[in-house]
Order: structure tokens, then sequence, then C-alpha cells
């Protein structure tokens, strides 16, 4: 694996304060959230596919009008049907149980239907997607001709390696230097896999923070809040280079 399944530490943070501006609505029998950007174009789109605090999470709202105040059209699935892990949940909580309800089988039905919703009612021209912790390892699983055109991932979790040598894209990676999810030997297990690809690549390292970073950092904390927003600003670096 280029990282381990998600555990306790995936499910602790703060939440952050503001005033999304987006909506939600329906695919199918699923909901997403959108936010667009000033001049309402939907020709590049960021797919942002979430931790398991999913598409209502505020955290994970302010985000995604980040990357449309950015340019992009962006579209945030819930991936888990109506059944995300609530926030700040105590470490008793057993992910192990609730991930039987949300696996590869029931995901990737969902990310696929967006990815032909981007593509044939909003006609985007390249869609770029993001994937924190949970939903990193879509982004690396659709980075593909034809779905994925150029892939961000954070603090990603439950990633195989086969998975990651099939990628055919741009692959962004922000790393928390204390992560039992992405240890150091996961990282470097993926430089490796990557360097081998022929694919651009990118791996930063952030220090003084841990897993969730990207997310759920305490913004108080100065090293946590700079992370934070370098990370996004990396995302969105990675993107204009590689999406238009």
């Amino acid at each position: 694996m280029a990282s381990y399944p998600p555990s306790s530490c995936c499910y602790q943070g703060v939440k952050h304060e503001g005033q999304p501006v987006g909506g939600i609505l329906n695919v199918g029998d699923f909901e997403i959230y959108t936010s667009y950007p000033a001049n309402k174009s939907t020709d590049y789109a960021v797919l942002f596919l979430t931790d398991i605090f999913g598409h209502k999470f505020i955290n994970n709202q302010l985000i995604a009008d980040q990357f449309a105040a950015n340019g992009y059209f962006t579209f945030m699935p819930d991936l888990f049907n109506g059944d995300p892990v609530p926030a700040n949940r105590p470490e008793s909580f057993d992910v192990a149980e609730w991930r039987k309800s949300h696996t590869t089988a029931h995901v990737t039905p969902i990310v696929e239907a967006s990815i032909k919703e981007l593509r044939e009612k909003y006609h985007v021209k390249k869609i770029a997607a993001v994937g924190y912790c949970y939903g990193a390892k879509y982004v690396v699983r659709h980075l593909k001709a034809g779905q994925i055109d150029v892939g961000y991932v954070a603090h990603p979790s439950h990633v195989d390696a086969d998975e990651l040598k099939a990628i055919q894209g741009p692959l962004s990676i922000a790393a928390a230097e204390t992560d039992s999810l992405f240890p150091t030997e996961k990282r470097h297990e993926s430089e490796e896999i990557l360097k081998n690809l022929g694919v651009p690549y990118q791996i930063n390292l952030y220090s003084g923070v841990i897993h969730g970073f990207a997310v759920r950092s305490d913004l108080s904390v100065k090293a946590a809040k700079y992370a934070k927003e370098a990370a996004f600003f990396q995302a969105i670096q990675w993107f204009n280079e590689y999406v238009e």
C-alpha cells in the first residue's frame, strides 16, 4: 500500500468559521455541493473528493469555495449517501465498522457519476480533482485518460501501491510530518513509484502538522495555519500549471 487505511486521527479536528456561498443539488440519488467562479464558467472544474466528514462539513465547503474563487467550478459529491462520520466523534468511534458501508464498491459509482455529470451536463473541458484523506484514493484510482486530468491529494489514506502505479496524469501530494496513515516509509514508497511512471509529480512535506491538517488544522496555531494555506496554494499552482 502507498498509504494506510483511515483510523482515529481521521475524525478529529477544528471546525472553521465562515459562510459558504455554494449550494446543494442532486445528481441521481446523491447530493453535491457546487460553487461557481465569479465568471460562472464551467470550462475547468475541481472534483472535490472529501474526507470522511463529507460534503456538508463547513471546512470542506469553505475550501470548495476557495477553489471556485480561484477560477474553478467546484463539484463536491456526497460520497457517503448521507452517512458521513460526525465531526469530532470520540476515539471510540468504530471507523472499521463504518467503512463496511462505504467501500470502494459504494463510492466508485458516485465518483464515476460525478465525472459523467461534469463531462456531459457542464461540458467541462478538463477535470482537476482534489482528495483529502479518504477521498485521495478515488483521485488516484480515476487519474486516467477520459476521467480525471490532473490530481492533488493531501494526507492520503488507503491508497494501494498498484492504484498509484496505474495513474496516467500529473499528481501532487501534500504530506504531514506526523501521519500514521502516510508515514515516512509510505511517502518514500510513493516517491519511488512516481519516479518510475514518467508523469509529472510533486510531494511536499509540511513540518509541525499531523494527518488532516489541510482540512482540519487549528488556525490559531501559526504553523498549522501556514501549512493549511500553503497546501491549498500548492493545489492551485498545480492545477494552473496542468489544467489549462
